[in-house]
């Protein structure tokens, strides 16, 4: 039998979506693949980073038990991988006592070769410092003769790992990656991938799962680039897929032989098309039998429910109408008028004598007060507690419609329209909103279940935005314009960028300052509010920490030190918390 080093290799692209925790139907996961490919004569499997875990883990990798059961499961995918083909898949690996994010070759009834992550991120979503020790850097692996380079992630950020993968005569660089999306995303990982094969001169091939994990998303799009940086083959986003490249060694290095070029969805496409899968795997993956959801006529609503009925199909959502005297008979119309048009079951619960009962009762207590925002906050707490009851009654999922210009700048009401145990668009600003559900009217993404054409009215799209908590409220009698809030806002939140430097960029001061003061003291909100899908640079959660209770004032605003009663003001709904 030869010794001589292969010159063809077929390698396989597992493209999937694990579950965190799921230790046996993440490995079952592994072994179907792995069967799969080998009719179709693949040589080894490459799997996404920590996929035996599920990624992210979080604080559950450090559970010893669940470390354990990793463990076992990558060594009973060895003991019965005799005749497979090989798997290079992530998990969490213990060695001398600590923990590692890890990389594992199996080949031939054995773990061949484990590889230790070196850059561990620990910005933005990332925490990974806290979890995992650092490797040592990484040499290539022994695979039937060739030299592999399996960098997991973030290790190709930086050129120190594959330069030493390079350096010791590695031939293909192997990506194991855990990259969730976000609007940028795309482009960075170009941005990244194209120097490290310049300074290697290796071929790269880049593996990402794909899927809904809590507040973030993964989109795949995986793909291999050959050392001259040319585009190989380019997996579709947003679902999973198997694919077998094939590989042939040439006077130059190894090169993939060119595959499929998939077309990826961009901008707000790529936003809508990663709503729908997070909530999709949310639902799904928590095992809730569908989703109810307050549908009152205007816009975030309506788009939640396309959004939902996309995701899950028209049977397993509920929308509910809950009116009361301020609620529009044109609101009543478009409510109607998008349960329709998406096919879903939908209800009517006024919530006139609820109100009036809460009044009742009140009343001995809140004798010689004027009616305020208190009597407003009743109504989206009353429609709140419904909800809830919906949700108990039928398990279904609740899911919460605000947007992020509203959470930004505390435009909600606790226990009230804040309900919920989920929401898709809590990462978009009021006009995107806008843009996402016009966009949605011409199109929908690959594998939604949601009817095509127009399914929100143009009504709604034209209407000022009302929360109709008061005769004749629109939500500019509290805030500036929408597409001038959401450009403070932007630059507040995903620029960090001080107030004098927007007022440079032709804002008006006093605006500033005031959006700015709603934002930090709506904190306390935000930290209570639902989980929803990430796809901005910067998200409420994940990304964006701060402390509830912070005096912090931006030299570009010399107020005075705030008077604690405001925030007890701003505990409110969606006009109490202007009120300063």
């Amino acid at each position: 039998m030869s010794n001589r080093p292969p010159d063809h290799l077929a390698i396989a692209i597992a493209q999937l979506n694990p579950i965190v925790g799921d230790v046996a139907g993440n490995t079952e996961k592994v072994r179907r693949v792995r069967a799969q490919t080998a009719t179709r004569g693949a040589d080894l499997v490459v799997f996404p980073e920590l996929f035996i875990a599920g990624y992210p883990p979080e604080d559950l990798v450090l559970k010893p038990s669940f470390q354990a059961a990793c463990r076992a499961a990558v060594e009973d995918l060895a003991r019965d991988s005799k005749g497979q083909p090989a798997v290079a898949v992530g998990t969490p690996w213990v060695a001398d006592g600590k923990l590692y994010n890890a990389a594992v070759l199996i080949d031939d009834g054995r773990i061949a070769a484990v590889r230790l992550k070196v850059d561990l991120p620990n910005y933005g979503v990332f925490d990974e410092k806290r979890l995992f020790a650092v490797g040592p850097m990484p040499g290539p692996v022994n695979f039937r003769g060739v030299r592999l380079g399996l960098p997991i992630c973030e290790d190709i950020w930086g050129p120190e790992p594959t330069e030493c993968i390079a350096e010791t005569g590695g031939e293909i660089l192997l990506v194991l990656n855990g990259s969730p999306y976000r609007r940028t995303v795309l482009d960075e990982r170009l941005n990244v991938t194209v120097p490290r094969i310049k300074e290697s001169g290796l071929p790269l091939l880049y593996v990402n799962q794909v899927g809904g994990q809590d507040e973030l998303v993964f989109d795949g799009a995986s793909f291999v680039l050959n050392a001259d940086a040319s585009l190989a083959l380019q997996l579709p986003a947003f679902q999973e897929a198997v694919v077998v490249t094939h590989w042939e060694r040439g006077g130059a290095g190894w090169r993939c032989v060119s595959g499929p070029i998939a077309t990826l969805e961009e901008g707000d496409k790529a936003d809508y098309t990663a709503c729908v899968l997070g909530l999709r795997d949310y639902v799904d993956k928590n095992g809730f039998k569908g989703v109810v959801l307050g549908l009152s006529g205007g816009i975030d609503s309506a788009l939640c429910a396309a959004m939902a009925v996309d995701a899950l199909g028209r049977e397993r959502v509920q929308c509910v109408m809950l009116p009361f005297r301020f609620t529009a008979q044109e609101s009543l119309d478009d409510a109607a008028q998008v349960a329709t048009a998406l096919g879903v079951k939908y209800d009517t619960v006024p919530i006139t004598p609820v109100i009036a009962g809460f009044e009742e009762a009140l009343a001995p207590v809140f004798v010689g007060t004027n009616r305020d925002v208190t009597e407003e906050n009743l109504q989206a707490r009353t429609r709140g507690v419904i909800l809830m009851a919906l949700s108990n009654k039928f398990g279904l999922m609740l899911v919460t419609t605000g947007n992020k210009s509203e959470m930004s700048a505390g435009y909600a009401t606790l226990y009230g329209d804040m309900n919920g145990g989920f929401n898709p668009i809590k990462d978009l600003y009021k006009t995107e909103v806008y843009r996402l559900s016009r966009l949605r009217n011409s199109w929908k993404p690959y594998g939604a279940l949601g009817p095509d054409g127009r399914v929100i009215p143009e009504s709604i799209l034209v209407r000022p935005p009302t929360a109709e908590l008061r005769e004749n409220q629109t939500d500019q009698d509290s805030l500036p314009p929408y597409d001038v809030l959401d450009a403070i806002l932007e630059r507040l939140v995903e620029r960090e960028q001080p107030i004098t430097d927007i007022v440079a960029n032709g804002f008006d001061r006093d605006l500033v300052v005031r959006i700015d003061r709603m934002l930090n003291l709506a904190e306390y909100k935000r930290r209570q509010a639902a989980p929803g899908v990430k796809v901005t640079l910067k998200n409420f959660g994940r990304d964006r920490r701060y402390p509830i209770t912070n005096r912090f004032l931006d030299p570009g605003a010399p107020l005075p030190q705030p008077d604690t009663s405001l925030l007890t003001e701003a505990v409110a709904t969606k006009s109490e918390a202007f009120d300063y």
